[in-house]
């Protein structure tokens, strides 16, 4: 028997992987695996599993035995945080809405048997990740602002909120579109939602500016529509945001999208889905490993604490900080154990 820790979200896509972990746990059993299951039971509970566990392992100087994340990027998102730094490596079975995790490494997103088949016989590699450092955004309904949390690290400036991201970052009209589904069009499952808050949003969304600052260069003020960075190529569900990223380069890539209208938000994404929306309407991509973003107030002025219409800025899909906020592209964060063949490696 291989013995693993399956660490389960039960409210991954819609709530049906909490139903469908029973049998996912008897495949998993036929295939020779030790099940050590944690059912999560609120946001950011992954991450206190894994941490525990790997506190635990470190403690008996185990051989580190695999933990596996049920779900979806979220999931990955907390228990990679807890995991990172350490050699023990993280698996996923996918069972998410989008599984760009699983894109990225080369994980069947409908195969379960090929997904548990790299669980046995996958390969083990180190990943970069972003270090995200922003102002916790406020509670909305029942969704908590954000706690620090003491394996993610210190924060290096007072009042902010430390995290790390091992999929994507993005702010702008994106990260409002998903701060909007924390309370409306609960009703509407699966891509739809996002395809509705797009359209209910866009047109209402405030322009703001914000001060970029890449790496040691000048601070310049843009009208900003998008910032996005990532690890792998694909977030969303396979748009391919940022074209050529992978989680070993020994650069980070940010991609930016300035005073685009109405019409151009509502129409990039059939662009970004083919990866061809770099060089249309100004988009640009640029490689970098620290990215500083500060609201401009009412005088013009960049601000060190949010002001204005508040711009959130997401950590794997969560819009759980807002500007001013910094990024930092780190190598060797986490082991992943991904398929044998991926066309980044």
């Amino acid at each position: 028997m291989v013995k693993a820790h399956f660490i389960v979200n039960p409210a991954s896509r819609d709530f049906r992987c909490g139903k469908a972990w029973p049998g996912i746990k008897e495949r998993l059993i036929e295939r020779g695996f030790e099940v050590d299951e944690h059912i999560t039971e609120r946001i950011g509970h992954g991450a206190e599993i894994a941490h525990q566990l790997r506190t635990d392992i470190e403690s008996k100087n185990d051989d580190s035995p695999l933990v596996v994340a049920v779900g979806g990027d979220g999931i990955v998102h907390e228990v990679a945080s807890g995991l990172r730094g350490s050699t023990i490596p993280l698996g996923q079975i996918p069972f998410g809405s989008g599984n760009d995790c699983c894109i990225t490494h080369g994980i069947s997103r409908d195969n379960l048997n090929q997904a548990i088949d790299i669980l046995v016989n996958g390969v083990d590699r180190s990943c970069g990740a972003w270090r995200l450092e922003g102002f916790a955004a406020p509670t909305l309904d029942d969704y908590p602002s954000p706690p620090s949390n003491h394996w993610n690290g210190e924060a290096s400036n007072e009042g902010r909120t430390v995290r790390w991201v091992f999929l994507e970052s993005d702010a702008g009209i994106t990260s409002e579109i998903s701060r909007a589904k924390l309370r409306r069009a609960k009703w509407i499952k699966g891509p739809k939602k996002y395809t509705y808050l797009g359209v209910t949003t866009i047109p209402f969304w405030p322009r703001r500016k914000i001060e970029l600052k890449l790496d040691d260069g000048e601070p310049s003020i843009h009208d900003l529509t998008m910032m996005t960075v990532t690890t792998g190529e694909t977030f969303g569900g396979g748009y391919r945001v940022v074209p050529g990223m992978h989680p070993t380069r020994e650069n980070g890539s940010v991609v930016l999208a300035y005073r685009l209208s109405r019409l151009q938000m509502l129409s990039l994404m059939g662009p970004v889905k083919k990866g061809k929306h770099v060089g249309r309407w100004g988009i640009e991509q640029l490689d970098v490993n620290r990215i500083s973003l500060r609201p401009i107030d009412q005088h013009g002025v960049p601000s060190d604490v949010p002001t204005g219409h508040s711009t959130f800025i997401q950590a794997d899909g969560e819009p759980l900080l807002q500007l001013p906020a910094s990024l930092e592209w780190h190598q060797n964060q986490i082991i992943f154990r991904g398929a044998k063949d991926v066309s980044w490696a």
